[in-house]
């Protein structure tokens, strides 16, 4: 009877995540996890096809972690849900920075990015309510606004600033009215 995994793929993808979350992702090697999981790589190949296939399970459970994140924030009611898209952006780069990393921070030259304003679009709806934009403004307003936040978040991840919720929410609003004053003036 052949033996009893110790090891469920689960288990193994936590310690991968919490090893990225720790070191960043290079630190994900197939030597790295084992020695996370207290054992030889050779579980880890019995749950995973290679170690390519594991850091696509880290990133995807990244991924499942920051929208948590928009969900939680956007539901809250703190703030106006669109500035709440953009607080959640800035609170995942201050508690998770090397997730922060993978996910926003990484060189994307041989990735098919594609179009994004079809998982823009409840943003992007969001927009043209409250100002009265159409679509292509909507989307021009997001990504400015987007560039400064991701400033912001990009700061916070790499510990060049450190500032506090209450001064982040004053900078982001500000720069939301400015751009508001743009395109809603500009119509």
């Amino acid at each position: 009877m052949p033996r009893k995994l110790m090891f469920t793929r689960e288990k193994v993808l936590a310690a991968a995540l919490n090893l990225a979350r720790e070191q960043g992702i290079t630190a994900v090697t197939a030597r790295g996890l084992g020695e996370k999981l207290g054992s030889s790589s050779k579980p880890i190949f019995s749950l995973f096809e290679n170690m390519e296939d594991v850091l696509g399970a880290v990133m995807e459970a990244a991924k499942k972690l920051y929208q948590n994140y928009l969900k939680e924030d956007m539901a809250s009611g703190k703030y106006p849900p669109y500035k709440a898209s953009g607080m959640a952006y800035i609170r995942f780069a201050r508690e998770e920075k090397e997730l922060f990393k993978l996910l926003f921070m990484r060189d994307r030259t041989h990735e098919d990015i594609g179009d994004d304003k079809e998982e823009l679009k409840p943003l992007l709806e969001l927009i043209q309510q409250k100002l009265g934009l159409n679509e292509e403004s909507a989307y021009l307003f997001h990504l400015e606004m987007w560039i400064y936040v991701h400033g912001i978040a990009t700061m916070l991840a790499t510990s060049y600033l450190e500032w506090d919720d209450e001064f982040i929410s004053r900078v982001v609003t500000d720069g939301y009215e400015g751009l508001k004053t743009r395109y809603v003036k500009g119509k």
